[in-house]
């Protein structure tokens, strides 16, 4: 399968420019040039920075100046500690994937979709020099399927006003159910042979989403292991009341193995591999309510499919977020789980 030299194994950035409080001392303290540092010594080569649009932007569409300088300082350290970057839309004017925040407007309204079109025909001027190590990823987690038709238009209207700036920046999409693997079929024909169809994977979702204050239905006291009983997932998941995940009553062995992710990444490999188009898994991680030797029995499974398939990947996250490897919940064990990255 094609690859994505440079942006193979990387790091997020969650919690620093989206997702956050927005106050200067926020946006100037959570990641300093020093973070840059510890994710190269555990062997990424990039990091993937999400942003949200109203750092840069106002609801009118107008550009804040300072907001750029953060996106600069990131560019900046990353240079300095030999890292690559994906520059990722989180939060667009109308869009965002938390339902909880009610962020609407976004795929119903031409408006809004210049104003995200402008915002990436700035990133394009400012940053598509540094094509070499700097990628562009359009936005995150689209979720409804209802939205896909829209979202090809929109996203390729997107490609299309930075190419006119930038020819071979690497330009990242992904499809509805939040970046599911299962969408990719339904995104357009790559534009070109700079865009890479992106996915996220947390599978098995109620392991690494156990106990997430955020989900109805999930007690707050929930616990469950990994690799674990497969028979004692698909109970778990009928009791809570999870009907829109998998059960993974089709999983024929007793416990997950890394032949799991193997089998769950395959099609898509397939399908890029027909597409002639890089595979790049955005986001992968497990909440900090797990279990640490639990979530380093998932780390090396799903990195096994990774290496198998030479998919390009960038963990969630660093620090924070409720998934953050440099907290210390998991300093018993990251130096060891960051062989598998």
């Amino acid at each position: 399968m094609k690859r994505i030299i440079g942006f193979e194994k990387g790091v997020n950035l969650g919690g620093w420019l989206s997702q956050c409080k927005y106050t200067d001392e926020h946006l100037e303290t959570f990641i300093t040039e020093k973070d840059f540092a510890v994710v190269k010594s555990w062997g990424a080569d990039h990091v993937r920075v999400p942003v949200d649009y109203n750092i840069f932007q106002t609801e009118d569409g107008e550009f804040i100046e300072k907001g750029f300088g953060y996106v600069d300082k990131a560019i900046e350290w990353c240079g300095k500690n030999g890292l690559n970057m994906v520059l990722d839309l989180h939060k667009a004017i109308g869009y965002f994937f938390d339902k909880a925040e009610n962020v609407t407007g976004f795929f119903e309204s031409p408006v809004l979709q210049d104003y995200f079109c402008k915002l990436w025909e700035e990133f394009a001027k400012r940053y598509g020099k540094y094509s070499d190590r700097v990628a562009f990823e359009l936005l995150n987690e689209v979720t409804e399927p209802s939205y896909s038709k829209v979202w090809n238009e929109v996203s390729r209207r997107a490609v299309e006003v930075i190419r006119s700036y930038t020819k071979d920046t690497k330009i990242i999409i992904g499809g509805y159910w939040n970046n599911s693997i299962d969408s990719l079929k339904d995104l357009e024909m790559p534009y070109d042979e700079n865009v890479v169809y992106t996915y996220h994977c947390y599978d098995p979702f109620i392991f690494t989403h156990q106990a997430a204050y955020w989900l109805e239905n999930m007690p707050s006291d929930f616990k469950i292991d990994y690799p674990g009983n497969t028979a004692h997932y698909h109970k778990s998941i009928c009791e809570l009341g999870f009907d829109y995940i998998q059960t993974y009553d089709w999983i024929k062995t007793e416990s997950f193995t890394s032949d799991y992710f193997i089998k769950r990444f395959e099609n898509a490999v397939k399908l890029c591999e027909e597409r002639n188009v890089a595979l790049y898994c955005g986001e992968y991680g497990v909440i900090n309510m797990a279990d640490p030797d639990s979530t380093l029995a998932w780390y090396k499974d799903i990195n096994s499919a990774f290496e198998k398939f030479n998919i390009a990947r960038a963990c969630w996250s660093y620090r924070g977020v409720d998934y953050g490897l440099d907290d210390e919940h998991m300093s018993g064990v990251i130096d060891e789980l960051t062989k598998y990255l």
